[in-house]
């Protein structure tokens, strides 16, 4: 029993100093300055990245309006070819879109004049 009575009096003892303080360290002015630019640049170089993936993503989000490839150019060309007496292609092949050859296909497959007339409002042909 006094031996308990003794653990109890030394845990209230020992409970009353008081724990070591850490020791501060103290940083100079030019680390501070140094660690500051290094995040703004880390910053900076972040949003540059997130900027640069929105630009991919605006790109890749519509892949209708992407360039033909060389084939395909040449399968749209041959399509204008057919149209030829009422419409005349007045844009660059280069810059024919899938979306301009999937309207070429349309009216070659249905004879519907409306994607002709889209065509000619997007200013790709023009009737003559």
């Amino acid at each position: 029993m006094k031996t308990l009575i003794k653990g109890f009096i030394d845990k209230l003892l020992k409970t009353t100093q008081k724990p070591p303080q850490p020791e501060v360290k103290y940083v100079n002015h030019a680390e501070v300055e140094a660690l500051v630019d290094l995040r703004i640049k880390e910053h900076a170089a972040s949003l540059q990245t997130a900027t640069n993936n929105q630009e991919v993503q605006k790109q890749s989000s519509d892949p209708e309006e992407n360039t033909l490839t060389q084939k395909q150019m040449e399968y749209a060309l041959s399509l204008i070819e057919k149209v030829k007496p009422e419409f005349e292609l007045v844009v660059d092949p280069a810059q024919l879109t899938i979306k301009d050859l999937n309207r070429l296909i349309a009216y070659n497959r249905y004879k519907n004049k409306g994607t002709l007339v889209n065509l000619v409002k997007k200013g790709v042909l023009k009737k003559k």
